[in-house]
């Protein structure tokens, strides 16, 4: 019998410039009976591990199976890119998070950078399901690190691409584009997931002409449950935490400084205990 959390498969999306992008399907029946698009998980490689959040990427009701991808940035992420298929999850819960709010809006773009191009699949899959006409805009440092390209042809109506490097699509940023877009026809809704510099500057972007921005934010998260406070953030001089209240909110009224400085606030210990541990082995 499958043991709920056991790893069904792993592979690696995307690797270059030291970043690797990797995929791994979990088998979660009940999380894959419920999830919706927006919504995540947090799990733990082992019993002295650290929870982490990771945005559901797809979900197999009929085979109980859950997708996530993550980039391997820290101690957490790097052990969970070692897992193969046959290991067990040592906890997982979910689904979290307050769905994106689906409607036939219209004409509707979707925003994706780096790792959170994988966050964007589900949400324009769905936007594409209720009926509205979806623009994708996606981009990352260099052609080797984009991911689920053939993914978003699939459910969008037009898809943009943008490097860095200019090693593939466009050279240059999402807004590059999403500014020329909105120049010269109008939209909706704007959706965005990334880093936050980029869904900063989106927001920017669109509150210039007053369009509808949801962003999921990534902010520092450890119960999920809204007691810790750790994923706090401020939304219109407001008090929200991202897991209960989110992960997703209005991005022009998000403090962007506040949110960039609270994520940025554990960097030099993750650094620390990176190098200590030299990713061997498993958590101790």
């Amino acid at each position: 019998m499958k043991k709920n959390g056991s790893i069904e498969a792993h592979s690696v999306l995307a690797e270059a410039q030291g970043v690797r992008i990797s995929r791994i399907v979990i088998y979660a029946p009940e999380i894959a009976a419920k999830a919706r698009a927006g919504q995540f998980i947090v799990l733990m490689c082992s019993e002295h591990g650290e929870r982490i959040p990771l945005t559901i990427v797809s979900h197999d009701a009929l085979k109980g199976t859950i997708t996530v991808i993550f980039q391997e940035a820290g101690l957490t992420t790097t052990f969970l890119g070692r897992l193969v298929a046959g290991d067990v999850l040592y906890a997982l819960v979910g689904p979290l998070g307050t769905p994106t709010e689906i409607e036939r809006y219209g004409k509707v773009i979707t925003i994706g950078g780096g790792v959170g191009i994988a966050e964007a699949y589900p949400v324009a899959k769905a936007y594409k399901e209720a009926g509205n006409r979806v623009v994708v805009i996606i981009g990352a440092r260099t052609k080797d690190l984009l991911i689920l390209v053939d993914g978003l042809k699939a459910v969008s109506d037009e898809l943009y691409i943008t490097t860095d490097d200019g090693s593939f699509g466009r050279k240059g940023f999402v807004t590059d584009v999403l500014k020329e877009l909105i120049a010269k026809d109008t939209y909706d809704i704007v959706y965005t997931v990334g880093p936050i510099p980029m869904m900063k500057a989106v927001s920017s972007a669109t509150r210039a002409v007053g369009i509808k921005t949801p962003v999921s934010l990534n902010a520092l998260m450890v119960d999920a449950t809204g007691m810790c406070g750790s994923c706090r953030v401020t939304v219109d001089g407001k008090t929200k935490f991202s897991c209960i209240d989110g992960p997703e909110f209005n991005g022009h009224l998000v403090d962007w400084e506040e949110l960039d400085k609270r994520n940025r606030i554990y960097a030099a210990q993750e650094a620390h205990v990176c190098k200590l541990k030299h990713i061997q082995g498993r958590l101790t």
